[in-house]
């Protein structure tokens, strides 16, 4: 016999039932990263409308076991259904998404979820804090900010190399479209950068230097913090240290308050055998410094 549901039960049923939706791109962000665009169907379409700042949640049965995994949604309120995936070494999940998905594959996803989501309703000076994947939520919420002409959006971006760098391409053009309302910072922990500032982890040590110098903390009315729970605890209290209310700091983490942190990813350098030389290629404007063999590689093999 058919239950009868309770004024709201309904919506809870439809926003916790997974969907197939089909794949309709998948664009390489850098070597180990992907951006994925799902096609939502008309009669899909109000309830995979989502936040700013939401996640979608992917199903995938593996040798008989329901694999469920998170992805942070990187498109501006309004725009296509797409998330940003890294690949984790040895990932049951992103390595599959990131190396085999292809166009008209289909995924069984949940409509979006989360709560890591601004307020929009009126404009404000929001500053991003982010490293790594974590770029991912933080690029919509910037994104979907800046549409308010007195909005204002900091954003503070950490990486290895700038050849791991997601969204270089869109970050660029939101600082082309809005060069006085959006400062981008980007921080490399292993390439020099044009100031010593810049070439750093986001550790509490170069976050209170990098926030010190070139943020106006203070102008500042939300923070909104997503990276490897290391530099967002850091953050949290280096912001505190400034004098910024707790309530006005929002995180994002990647695993449940109640679970055992993820060990943090280590990423070694490939080497170079023999005689070499340091080549520093300049690409739109952005520096990388290479290291290759004097012989048998071009400088295009090795960027």
């Amino acid at each position: 016999m058919p239950r009868t549901l309770r004024a709201g039960q309904g919506d809870l049923v439809l926003r916790t039932s997974f969907h197939p939706l089909t794949v309709a791109a998948v664009e390489p962000l850098c070597d180990d990263a992907a951006a994925i665009t799902f096609a939502v169907p008309d009669e899909l379409a109000e309830r995979y409308a989502f936040r700013a700042g939401q996640s979608l949640t992917l199903r995938r049965v593996v040798d008989g076991r329901d694999e469920r995994r998170s992805y942070s949604l990187c498109a501006p309120e309004g725009g296509p259904l797409r998330i940003g995936v890294r690949e984790v070494p040895d990932g049951l999940f992103s390595s599959w998404l990131v190396r085999d998905l292809k166009p008209g594959d289909v995924v069984e996803t949940l409509p979006p979820l989360g709560s890591f989501v601004p307020d929009l309703s009126a404009p404000a000076h929001h500053a991003l804090i982010g490293a790594g994947s974590g770029i991912t939520p933080l690029l919509s919420i910037a994104a979907t900010a800046l549409a308010d002409p007195k909005a204002r959006v900091t954003l503070l971006y950490g990486n290895r190399r700038s050849d791991s760098v997601m969204f270089v391409d869109e970050l660029a053009d939101l600082k082309d479209q809005y060069p006085d309302r959006f400062h981008l910072v980007h921080v490399l922990s292993r390439e020099p950068r044009e100031s010593e500032l810049l070439s750093c982890r986001l550790d509490a040590e170069h976050l209170r230097a990098v926030l010190g110098g070139l943020v106006d903390v203070p102008s500042v009315d939300h923070w909104w913090l997503c990276g490897p729970l290391g530099m967002t605890e850091d953050a949290r209290s280096v912001l505190g240290a400034f004098g910024v209310a707790g309530e006005r700091i929002h995180r994002e983490l990647f695993y449940a308050e109640d679970e055992e942190p993820p060990a943090p990813l280590t990423h070694t350098d490939a080497t170079v055998d023999g005689p070499s030389a340091q080549v520093e290629l300049t690409l739109d404007g952005r520096v990388t410094t290479l290291t290759m063999p004097l012989q048998g590689a071009t400088i295009l093999d090795a960027a």
